[in-house]
């Protein structure tokens, strides 16, 4: 990866920009996603290497994650020599691990389901956006649902790929993948995963640092495209960005909370635990109609992150 680390390359420049294009024409492959096919090997590999152990855990991590960024390492170097291709092979793996219009399009379904006021319709879309148990929330709880996980996921689905891709080209893009599939997948805290988990939770904080403070700054700069306050956004994030018990996704919610002019934060239920979060900004509680702002907002940033990733990308002149 040192190798390609920043380096300036027109052809990966277009590729980003390219690739990001696709994500917001096209959204994720409808069939036969990439990343969908790492999680099978993954699960696969999982009911092998399974131990209630730290070290198991990370050796599994280790395998995936370097073989992932192994596999962006050797394509890079067969298309280092031929422009074309490595526009190409930019383009797509952009495309495959970008989530950004995923996200939006999801959410605005939820948007639409809460307006019409059928909460057994937005309970079961809930799943596709955020961990947490819908069986009891009502519309406002859904919603403050909805606009948490557009925060904190316009970082890890979006702004977090165009990062590592700026910086380690097609490595960049397949490895940062790998560590947030496997985070999703094993990450979380649960009696099986409490310990073989334990690496790929710490794996992806590591990644998803430094995306997650610039998808704050970008939720800052751009919170006027949203009719929200960049003064507010960047209040909240430095008083409540580091309340929250994640270190990066706290960043993202507590920008767009004071952004968007809302309350976020409270008690989250995840199937038998429950989690009393702290509350990130001070205005109302978030409604229906502040969805389709968060979508806005987060469109916007991601958006700006593929601008910067590609400029960051391409040769400079003179």
């Amino acid at each position: 990866m040192a190798g390609v680390l920043l380096r300036r390359d027109a052809p990966a420049a277009l590729g980003l920009a390219l690739g990001a294009a696709a994500d917001l024409l096209l959204a994720d492959p409808a069939r036969r996603h990439p990343v969908a096919g790492f999680g099978t090997l993954a699960a696969a590999l999982e009911r092998r290497a399974w131990r209630d152990s730290r070290a198991a855990g990370a050796g599994y991590a280790t395998v995936l994650v370097a073989g992932a960024a192994g596999l962006g390492t050797a394509v890079d170097r067969v298309t280092r020599r031929r422009p074309a291709a490595r526009t190409a092979a930019v383009a797509v793996a952009t495309w495959a691990v970008l989530g950004g219009t995923s996200l939006g399009r999801a959410a605005t379904a939820m948007s639409g389901v809460l307006a019409a006021g059928d909460l057994p319709a937005a309970r079961a879309l809930l799943p596709t956006l955020a961990g947490r148990d819908p069986s009891a929330l009502d519309g406002g709880e859904l919603a403050r649902a909805t606009v948490e996980s557009v925060a904190e996921n316009t970082s890890d689905a979006a702004v977090a790929p165009l990062v590592w891709g700026a910086l380690a080209g097609l490595p960049g893009l397949l490895g940062y993948r790998a560590v947030n599939t496997l985070d999703a997948m094993v990450g979380h805290r649960s009696p099986r995963y409490a310990r073989f988990g334990w690496a790929a939770a710490r794996a992806d904080d590591v990644a998803n640092w430094l995306p997650a403070r610039l998808t704050a700054a970008l939720t800052v700069a751009l919170a006027p495209l949203a009719g929200g306050s960049p003064r507010g956004a960047l209040r909240v994030w430095r008083r409540d960005g580091a309340a929250h018990p994640s270190p990066n996704a706290g960043r993202c919610e507590a920008a767009a909370a004071g952004a968007l002019g809302l309350r976020l934060g409270g008690r989250n239920v995840y199937g038998s635990r429950v989690e009393d979060r702290p509350v990130l900004g001070d205005g109302r509680a978030p409604d229906g109609s502040d969805v389709a702002r968060a979508v806005r907002l987060s469109r916007a940033v991601w958006l700006a992150a593929a601008l910067l990733a590609a400029a960051s990308r391409a040769p400079r002149r003179g």
